[in-house]
């Protein structure tokens, strides 16, 4: 997801996403470790919009628009 897309949920459903990917990348790093991932780059992928929802959240916090 884009930044953008972020912006325009709430934020319940932005921390709802924020576990669904850490709960995606434990499973991916766990893929990685027993040598079954096909696709490593899902891994950036999903750190990348973990991120990009948390500086949505921030940004609401400072209430920068």
């Amino acid at each position: 997801m884009k930044a953008n897309d972020f912006r325009n949920l709430t934020t319940a459903e932005i921390e709802q996403k924020i576990s669904g990917y850490k709960e995606e990348l434990f499973n991916l790093r766990f893929q990685l470790a027993t040598g079954q991932l096909e696709n490593p780059t899902r891994i950036r992928d999903v750190r990348k919009a973990i991120a990009r929802a948390k500086t949505v959240i921030r940004e609401r916090e400072l209430g920068i628009s």
